[in-house]
């Protein structure tokens, strides 16, 4: 049966501490080769810079074939129905790997795909980005129970990957947003009744400096979305206190890490000094997105005993 991962919660907490721990593994040089003849399709609608060069370096380095189609090529769900599309590359590769605008699109492939799909974004989840948030924090505090994780910013697919993962693996999750950029009610609902199992906690606040207060991570994404370019204006102005700088990080642990998954506004949700400063791992982050999924590859494409 084939396996798609279009949200963190697709994972399961042990089957994602066991990627973590493959992906170190995989890091040092380790499992190599795992996937010789597999063909792995990049269906885009955005473009990227790290999920493109990641996605197709990881399958390269496991063995394997991959192809990117670019928006100009298909018309995803305009010159061609997403359900077509998704019958027709079924008979050519193993797995999608799909970034677009609406998740709708993505659970569309899914229904209709006979090979597995990856969600590689969508305006709902970025589950393959929270997974190597977490190998970076894992290897920087050596655990994730207990971590806490604070998020300042819009309450965007990133978070909301955040904030799941989060209760799955029992870190301690705040996020802080302003009104009418929050976290939707379902998803908190969902995530605090995952980390009520896992021994952890989800917190919600309009105040950054509370958000951060001991934190060991702080995280934060750009306020404008690519597709937002409209409210760019409006957005800044509703964010203005919600930067990340030195005097917010000074409210953390004297070990904090910041997180940014990039691209980064600088001197707007994060100032320089912070960016580029000691407390950084954002390029740490950026490297460790071919690790997780080469985990992630790995794991959906090879089929078990």
């Amino acid at each position: 049966m084939k396996k798609d991962l279009l949200s963190v919660v697709d994972l399961g907490s042990d089957e994602a501490e066991q990627l973590i721990e493959q992906a170190l593994v995989m890091k040092q040089g380790g499992m190599r080769c795992l996937l010789p003849w597999r063909s792995v399709a990049l269906l885009f609608e955005k473009p990227s810079l790290r999920t493109r060069v990641s996605f197709d370096l990881a399958v390269t380095q496991l063995g394997g074939h991959c192809l990117y189609l670019s928006p100009q090529e298909v018309g995803l769900g305009h010159r061609e129905p997403v359900a077509d599309v998704a019958r027709v590359l079924s008979r050519y590769v193993d797995c999608i790997v799909a970034r677009v605008f609406s998740h709708d699109t993505l659970a569309g492939l899914a229904q209709h795909a006979t090979v597995s799909v990856i969600n590689a974004l969508s305006d709902r989840e970025h589950p393959c980005q929270a997974m190597a948030d977490f190998l970076t924090i894992r290897e920087r505090k050596g655990q994730l129970r207990g971590v806490k994780l604070a998020y300042v910013g819009d309450g965007n697919n990133v978070a909301r990957s955040l904030a799941l993962l989060s209760a799955m693996m029992g870190v301690e999750f705040t996020i802080a947003s302003p009104e009418g950029y929050q976290l939707d009610a379902s998803t908190l609902s969902e995530a605090r009744c995952i980390a009520a199992a896992n021994g952890c906690g989800v917190t919600v606040t309009d105040d950054p400096m509370r958000a951060v207060q001991d934190a060991d991570v702080v995280y934060t994404d750009t306020w404008t979305s690519m597709g937002q370019e409209d409210e760019a204006a409006v957005r800044r102005k509703a964010f203005a206190g919600f930067q990340v700088n030195s005097a917010l990080m000074s409210r953390a642990r004297p070990d904090v890490v910041f997180m940014h998954c990039l691209p980064a506004h600088q001197g707007e949700e994060v100032t320089s000094d912070v960016l580029n400063g000691k407390s950084s791992v954002v390029f740490d982050q950026a490297e460790n997105r071919l690790h997780i999924q080469k985990a992630i590859l790995a794991q959906i494409l090879i089929p078990a005993d």
